[in-house]
């Protein structure tokens, strides 16, 4: 039994999840060193008079939810396309902004919410298929392509709601982006919980997991296989439509109002990030949903352990680059490659000197 746990351990630390496994337990050793209730979680009764879990875990789980969602679509566009699109901010305010359209034309109730979802889906959708199409059809590189809606895309989520920043007000809206009355644990992280489950279902019961990976390893070989590499790259994008809709509608709930310069400003730059954390190249082919989930993670507990610091806001991603640059660093070719050379140096049997 302890062999096959020996073992066990062993073969995950010897695989993609290696380094992003190392860089979470060293988080959390370093905060249970600086603070032993740093992931202590607590029951309180929130503003509402509803009985929450609250804590530093929690808010990791729940301030990461839009970001893991995200690095969810970034990882299979990486996938496919080789490359990055960095427009999912704006995409997302753009999602968010046509959420807050449909909600402010009625009365909010859920067949409103409903509508502003699937509405916003589809506008999410055919911006992120504009990029797919420069990017599957002209063969503009990746991160060139999304150029143009990530300098174009909060612009226009400006113009949508007639330049404004409207409020929407709704007990609904608080249940989605908050807590749901009577159950502790924050809905957000609910959400990202059915919807990982989801992805995983459509990759796992379907071949279309295997066909974007076969597209992002050799596009030719996988279209002489009969796989079309352009409806995959198209597919691809569409995933990231949905996944950049539930991340703005989700974001507009949680502050119920929809503000185009900030809305999950910079978060192309953290899912890219929880990509390459997760020890997914960002090359494209083979993919690991889990590592870049786990990546998502990774940042979001290193923002908390930071605020927990004292650490200014300013100053946050000064240091979040430091330590990215060397998880990042850690889980490069390179060093894996000298990491195994001295592994094999160190485990080689010294040759025996027969006496003459």
């Amino acid at each position: 039994m302890a062999n096959k746990i020996g073992n066990s351990i062993k073969k995950i630390f010897s695989s993609q999840l290696a380094i992003p496994l190392i860089a979470l337990i060293v988080l959390v050793v370093f905060n249970l060193i600086r603070d032993p209730s740093f992931f202590s979680i607590v029951i309180k009764k929130n503003n509402f008079g509803n009985t929450v879990l609250s804590g530093n875990l929690i808010s990791i789980l729940n301030g990461a939810s839009e970001l893991v969602i995200l690095a969810i679509g970034m990882t299979l566009v990486t996938s496919a396309t080789k490359g990055q699109d960095i427009s999912i901010g704006a995409a997302a305010a753009i999602a968010g902004s046509v959420f807050v359209k449909i909600l402010r034309a009625g009365t909010i109730n859920p067949g409103t919410i409903f509508l502003g979802v699937v509405f916003a889906c589809v506008v999410a959708i055919l911006f992120c298929l504009f990029n797919g199409v420069l990017i599957a059809k002209f063969n503009i590189q990746p991160m060139i392509a999304s150029l143009i809606l990530f300098t174009a895309g909060r612009p226009i989520a400006y113009w949508i709601n007639g330049g404004a920043t409207p409020n929407v007000e709704s007990p609904l809206l608080k249940y989605i982006g908050g807590f749901i009355p009577h159950i502790a644990i924050p809905t957000p992280i609910l959400v990202v919980v059915a919807f990982i489950l989801l992805v995983n279902l459509l990759l796992k019961k379907t071949t279309l997991g295997l066909y974007i990976q076969a597209v992002g390893i050799n596009e030719r070989a996988a279209k002489l296989n009969g796989i079309n590499p352009v409806l995959m790259k198209m597919v691809v994008f569409v995933i990231l439509g949905v996944c950049v809709t539930l991340a703005g509608s989700m974001n507009v709930c949680r502050i119920g109002l929809i503000n185009h310069e900030t809305i999950l400003i910079d978060i192309e730059m953290d899912a890219i990030l929880a990509v390459a954390i997760g020890g997914n190249s960002l090359g494209g082919g083979k993919f690991k949903l889990s590592g870049s989930i786990l990546g998502a993670y990774i940042i979001q507990a290193l923002t908390i352990t930071l605020y927990a610091m004292k650490v200014s806001s300013t100053a946050v991603k000064a240091y979040k680059a430091v330590v990215i640059i060397i998880i990042v660093i850690a889980g490069s070719p390179v060093v894996k490659q000298w990491l195994k050379q001295l592994k094999n140096k160190l485990s080689a049997k010294p040759a025996k000197v027969e006496a003459k």
